[in-house]
């Protein structure tokens, strides 16, 4: 009987040794469809943070360029054009005699430049020559002036040309790039202007030298009538010389 009983004890633990094996068993076993699967969705969530870091990236870019844009230029020329722009507007606001006034010139070219008349005086033809001689004078030297003063612009400009050339290649962005074109502009426009300026200037010169002569020459033609008429050209008369 002991010896049956020691058979049917080894069965039992013979059987529950062949039951838990299986059992044991699934605990390590591998999916590798499962493990597939897994391995795709972390890549594919993986690759949707790196497109989110790169539109983050991209759109912060996007805002520094944008600063960069709207950033003014740092550099502006306007004070020194203002100064010789107002330099030059004073050269001629200092037109002596003559200026360049419309009215003041219709009332000089109604008198000391009028035509003469048989009812003038010597004395008042003298005059006259005399103050158009001045006029001619004094325009010259204003257009000498002028010249000289923008002459003495020039190294103003050739500074801000340059400075403003430097800007313009170093800008950072599209409104510094265009304020930067904006500023030789007007330089170019106060240049233009210094230019108008002796036209101007010289052309007064010119023509006040013009209207010199004209009416020189239709004062000699008075003149000459007065001593071709009898009475009113040269008289002889006796001269007594060395007290005889």
């Amino acid at each position: 009987m002991r010896r049956l009983g020691s058979l049917l004890a080894a069965g039992t633990i013979a059987l529950s040794l062949g039951v838990a094996a299986p059992t044991r068993a699934q605990w390590v076993v591998f999916d590798p469809n499962n493990y597939v699967q897994n391995v795709l969705t972390a890549a594919r969530e993986l690759q949707q943070i790196n497109n989110q870091i790169t539109s983050l990236h991209n759109e912060a870019q996007m805002l520094i360029n944008q600063a960069k844009n709207l950033a003014n230029l740092p550099y502006s020329s306007l004070q020194q054009l203002q100064s010789s722009i107002q330099r030059t507007q004073q050269l001629l606001a200092q037109a002596q005699r003559i200026a360049y006034d419309v009215q003041q010139i219709d009332r000089a070219f109604s008198t000391s430049y009028a035509p003469a008349t048989g009812s003038q005086s010597s004395q008042v033809l003298v005059t006259n020559a005399q103050s158009r001689w001045q006029n001619t004078y004094a325009a010259t030297q204003d257009a000498l002036r002028v010249q000289a003063g923008i002459v003495g612009n020039l190294d103003t400009n050739r500074t801000q040309t340059s400075a403003l050339v430097i800007s313009s290649q170093g800008a950072s962005g599209a409104l510094q790039a265009t304020q930067a074109g904006n500023q030789i502009l007007a330089l170019n426009a106060q240049q233009l202007a210094d230019l108008t300026a002796v036209v101007t200037a010289q052309g007064r010169a010119q023509s006040l030298e013009a209207a010199q002569r004209a009416s020189a020459q239709d004062q000699g033609r008075e003149q000459l009538r007065r001593f071709l008429t009898p009475g009113q050209g040269y008289q002889s008369f006796n001269v007594q010389m060395f007290h005889q």
